[in-house]
């Protein structure tokens, strides 16, 4: 598939202040796009957008705000002119057993992944038909195969593809592509966050190869990138992913068997596993809320 030129387009990056949003920043800018950075961390974003390479912004918006989103469309599209390229990355993570998880973080998963995603495209699409731009939503390897301790996100991941997968049928006749991105664990704060906890490190070291590696973060990001300059319909942030959609259809029956007998293993030691959002991000929205 032929490459489009980032030059002179205008992206917008949900969740730009750290990780696979930041590092994408800076990519996109690198190859001339303008970049509108969002997230809930304005000094992180300012100094993220100060170390681009084109002309940049950002906006400090909750993705689950339907008002504060749709104001962030309208005005970047009065700084900008236009809008090329929305990539839908702001998500949080949690972990633990589903009985003893904490539901208002539980649920905050599912806001932040699937209701934020669906609120940033609501915001923005309006500006893709204009310019019949793309759609890039962040979703997950979780999307793909299940796993016990991550109810709420293979949940909200599950949910944001599907909901992608339509929408790209919804509006395809009017010029805007959609994409789905799937990226495996990868170096971010969110998932150096989830290995902070000796439990969920050692379920996932235990989980087959090549699932149970974490990869680093610029391979995965010059992935996407690539696969923005395609307009792809899928993305896979790691070489792997592509085959794992060939045999999804077994993996929940292999998980349902293979993950009761590793959870009886861990058992005796579940109690300790920690039940809000991980990693500086989560930290960084709980903060938000409180504030608010």
């Amino acid at each position: 598939m032929s490459r489009v030129s980032l030059e002179g387009q205008v992206a917008v990056v949900t969740g730009a202040a750290r990780g696979v949003g930041e590092l994408l920043a800076r990519k996109l800018s690198a190859r001339g796009a303008k970049v509108a950075l969002v997230g809930l961390e304005p000094d992180e974003l300012k100094q993220v957008a100060q170390r681009l390479h084109t002309e940049a912004d950002h906006w400090h918006a909750d993705v689950t705000d339907h008002e504060a989103m749709a104001r962030v469309a309208r005005e970047v599209k009065e700084r900008f002119g236009k809008v090329d390229i929305v990539v839908a990355n702001a998500g949080v993570a949690g972990g633990g057993p589903f009985v003893e998880s904490d539901p208002v973080a539980w649920r905050r998963v599912i806001e932040v992944n699937l209701i934020g995603s669906a609120v940033t495209a609501r915001a923005f699409l309006p500006v893709l038909m204009e310019s019949r731009g793309y759609l890039l939503q962040i979703a997950s390897l979780a999307a793909i195969t299940p796993a016990p301790m991550m109810t709420a996100y293979c949940a909200s991941k599950s949910g944001v593809e599907a909901y992608a997968h339509a929408l790209r049928a919804e509006v395809g006749y009017k010029g805007v592509k959609v994409g789905v991105g799937y990226l495996s664990w990868t170096d971010t704060d969110m998932v150096r966050g989830a290995d902070q906890d000796e439990v969920m490190r050692e379920l996932r070291q235990r989980l087959p190869w090549p699932s149970n590696k974490t990869y680093p973060l610029g391979p995965a990001v010059d992935r996407i990138v690539a696969g923005i300059e395609r307009r792809s319909s899928h993305v896979y942030a790691q070489w792997w992913l592509r085959g794992m959609q060939g045999i999804r259809g077994y993996l929940p029956g292999v998980i349902g068997a293979v993950g009761q007998r590793e959870m009886r293993r861990f058992e005796p030691r579940l109690a300790g596993v920690p039940t809000g959002l991980v990693g500086a991000g989560g930290s960084a929205d709980e903060a938000a809320r409180a504030a608010g």
